[in-house]
């Protein structure tokens, strides 16, 4: 009998925004929504699975970006103090309405929640979720992948190999560091691919990647499995093609909760302001009393739903494993499904339940089983060749959202910087010292110009001001440094702030840009 496997992979993922001033908090509240609405009720759900005995494993890929942030001890501090706010919040919530309006007993659950997930990350995993990750890595639950350093769009620098490979170098070192591990598997951004990216991932030890369906199915050859199977590259790089449905569309169901409609958003800013400072902007609070058809939410109602569209998922699933399989005389057929996080907990509130209802039916399913992705690859050298077609996971297919009359003035500049930074680190290739530690943060900034997140903000309107002057600063700050070493002055009360200022990297090594003999 043909074996059917399904892979989950879930990618997490926020841009690098870190700000001292509390003044910013509608911008640090990004990172902090997705620690209480997303990363601490997975970890719950995996705990409540491991309790019950049930089996479990799925792909996960977490951006040495978000690594650094969540270990960071400043923003573990902001993260507490912002939560206590929310408990407070909640609080006025509680009091604010009667206890025969739906809104009380929802606040009543939502200002439970938030207490938990302040106690959580306090106590239960005490401020450190990447050990709890790593705990479940250990176990066999998670495999992970390793991703690009800043979650660059690779494609528009393949010309540049040595700013890919330094993007890929610095996201292994900082991978390494948090979970002690080099991973089989390396995410494309994005799922951004063009032909030769395989040459550079592949010398680094990588086996396999996730790609888009028409990556696939436009490649030459057509694989003949579809995206039913693994093939590999010339170098034998062995690329998964992404199942094509939109698998989280089940959100938009009415009866689930309206992510939009928060207290954040719709209440008076002198209320908030009362708590949370006069921000001057409006931010997300989890305080949410809508369904998405607009009448009030019914938890109860929306767990069940969850429930019902978790079966139908499975159900999907199995039949489109089963069809495969069929076509292929009966060949093990594998389908892989890839998720932001954002789907669990943020842009859909009951996600996270929906997830847990997927991984608890398919263990008890006897038409597919789950599985990881090198669990797949056995027989890494006896499959399929093929020369995979360009495709990213935005826009219509091919990234262009991410090149756009929105964005595109950021490239020359990002690009300029990379060759310059190639540059250096031939001119210099044995320094240390002062000038060293310039060069580390040249390098540091380049890898933050070169972040994906900078154009898909200006493309989507999300916070577009941000985003612009975030790059400039990283452009500006690289431009000091080259400057400096021209004229070989360095200013040290500069670099230590700047040091200060995004001190993420660690084991940033500017060599990681030389040019490779």
């Amino acid at each position: 009998m043909s074996k059917k496997s399904l892979v989950l992979n879930i990618v997490f993922h926020n841009p690098y925004i870190r700000h001292l001033d509390g003044t910013d908090i509608s911008k640090n509240s990004i990172l902090f929504s997705s620690i209480s609405d997303i990363y601490l009720p997975i970890l719950n759900m995996f705990a409540d699975l491991e309790c019950e005995g049930i089996p479990f494993k799925l792909n996960m890929v977490i951006s040495p970006v978000l690594c650094t942030m969540l270990a960071d001890p400043v923003i573990q501090q902001q993260y507490i103090e912002w939560q206590e706010k929310i408990v407070a919040l909640g609080e006025s919530e509680v009091a604010k309405y009667e206890e025969n309006d739906p809104r009380h007993s929802l606040a009543v659950k939502y200002l439970k929640q938030a207490k938990q997930n302040l106690k959580d990350f306090q106590e239960t995993f005490n401020q450190d979720i990447l050990s709890k990750i790593k705990y479940y890595v250990n176990r066999g639950n998670v495999e992970l992948m390793a991703t690009a350093a800043t979650y660059s769009f690779l494609p528009h620098y393949v010309d540049m190999p040595e700013a890919v490979q330094a993007q890929i170098e610095t996201g292994i070192q900082v991978h390494k560091s948090f979970f002690g591990i080099v991973p089989e598997g390396f995410w494309l951004p994005y799922m951004g691919y063009v032909p030769g990216l395989e040459n550079i991932i592949r010398p680094y030890g990588f086996n396999y990647s996730i790609v888009g369906t028409h990556t696939l199915l436009f490649a030459d050859p057509m694989p003949k499995a579809g995206i039913f199977s693994p093939v590999r590259c010339d170098n034998s790089l062995v690329m998964f093609g992404c199942d094509y449905e939109k698998n989280a569309d089940f959100k938009k169901t009415g009866v689930y909760r309206n992510q939009e409609n928060d207290i954040g958003f719709e209440a008076e800013k002198e209320y908030l302001s009362g708590l949370f400072g006069d921000t001057g902007s409006r931010f997300k609070t989890g305080y949410r009393y809508v369904s998405n058809d607009n009448s009030a939410y019914d938890g109860n109602a929306a767990l069940l739903q969850a429930e019902s569209d978790a079966s139908l998922f499975i159900k999907e699933k199995s039949e489109k494993l089963n069809k495969a399989s069929e076509l292929m005389d009966g060949e093990d057929a594998s389908l892989v499904c890839s998720f932001d996080a954002s789907c669990f907990g943020g842009s859909w509130y009951e996600g996270v339940e929906w997830l847990s209802q997927v991984l608890r039916k398919s263990s008890e399913s006897d038409d597919l089983e789950l599985a990881t992705c090198s669990e797949l690859i056995a027989g890494q050298y006896s499959l399929p060749r093929i020369s995979p077609f360009p495709g990213a996971s935005v826009g219509t297919g091919y990234g262009e959202c991410l090149l756009d009359s929105s964005n595109s003035w950021m490239i020359r500049y990002v690009r300029k910087a990379c060759e310059r930074m190639i540059d250096l680190a031939e001119r210099f290739s044995d320094d240390t010292g002062l000038k060293a530690r310039s060069l580390n943060l040249a390098s540091k900034e380049v890898l933050l110009s070169m972040e994906g997140d900078w154009p898909m903000m200006m493309h989507d309107g999300d916070m577009p001001e941000y985003a612009r002057d975030r790059f400039k600063e990283s452009v500006a700050a690289f431009s000091t440094v080259y400057d400096s070493l021209g004229s070989n002055c360095i200013s040290t009360e500069w670099l230590t702030k700047m040091e200060k200022k995004h001190p993420l990297f660690d084991v940033m090594n500017y060599h990681v840009f030389s040019r490779r003999k």
